[in-house]
């Protein structure tokens, strides 16, 4: 449920009981696509916001935690990751950060909705100036077919950078699409999904998630935890799954020296991301 009272715009986590606001300027933008609503808002504090159906995408204040912890852990834990592709992440933030590795030499940005992309480019300009780079390609088709097609052995890192799992991205949470990944990965090949709160989305989300790439066939998967406090509870978490080998093992020492600049991601970010809550532990070690 969202709540825009024109003064503030609250949406409602009714799962958790609780409500993030952000006090507004003005509404600038919004329409229908043919996949969704989307809103723009101007904030007081917070840059620009977008909205998806009420719910909060992204912020110009706080999106560059989420972007760098899709993008970076995933990159240093492959040995050489070259071919990537992106699932969803229309905004075009997650794409970035994976053009700052200088050893990726392909991007497949792959979003059902164009629009997400084009309204990015005018009130996040900043997440898209690696839009033209000879080393990305924009498809705006589904993710969920792309991959089927794809050939075997393919791309050494899938991103699933994804809405919430209902609508258009509720295929993207299910064992089938987790098949398609593992065949499409090469033999050290990783797969990054945003997992949604470990305080509100254990059971329904997180745990199931985690089976279902287990029982695709991936070898291990880890949870790895931020804060981000535009989204329910303010604490999130992408799963890392290993087609083979362990996904805590990551390029320590290239993370350290990594030669281009972040604002949230370093070594002993990712080190600590890999940290598991008591309570988290004990259920995945359940499965």
């Amino acid at each position: 449920m969202v709540i825009d009272s024109g003064e503030w715009f609250s949406e409602v986590c009714e799962e958790g009981g609780s409500a993030f606001s952000l006090k507004l300027g003005s509404k600038v933008h919004e329409e229908q696509s043919p996949y969704q609503r989307i809103a723009i808002y101007e904030t007081a504090r917070f840059g620009h916001l977008m909205t998806i159906d009420g719910f909060v995408m992204l912020t110009g204040r706080d999106n560059f935690i989420y972007h760098e912890m899709m993008a970076h852990p995933a990159l240093f834990t492959h040995p050489d990751p070259r071919r990537v592709v992106i699932i969803g992440g229309g905004d075009c933030g997650t794409l970035r950060e994976v053009l700052r590795h200088p050893g990726v030499e392909h991007v497949t940005q792959v979003d059902i909705d164009e629009r997400v992309t084009r309204l990015a480019e005018k009130y996040f300009p900043e997440l898209c100036e690696s839009n033209d780079d000879p080393r990305a390609e924009l498809l705006f088709a589904d993710g969920i077919q792309w991959v089927k097609d794809a050939p075997a052995g393919s791309i050494d890192v899938i991103m699933v950078d994804s809405t919430d799992p209902i609508g258009p991205a509720e295929g993207l949470f299910r064992e089938p699409f987790y098949r398609d990944c593992l065949r499409v990965l090469t033999e050290r090949g990783v797969v990054v999904q945003q997992s949604e709160s470990p305080l509100y989305h254990t059971e329904a989300i997180i745990l199931p998630l985690h089976r279902r790439v287990r029982e695709a066939g991936f070898a291990a998967s880890v949870a790895l935890h931020f804060p981000q406090c535009s989204y329910p509870s303010g604490w999130w978490t992408a799963t890392l799954s290993a087609r083979s080998g362990d996904p805590r093992a990551f390029r320590e020492a290239d993370a350290r020296d990594r030669g281009f600049e972040t604002r949230y991601y370093n070594a002993d970010i990712h080190r600590g991301a890999l940290a598991q809550p008591e309570f988290l532990r004990r259920r995945l070690e359940s499965l």
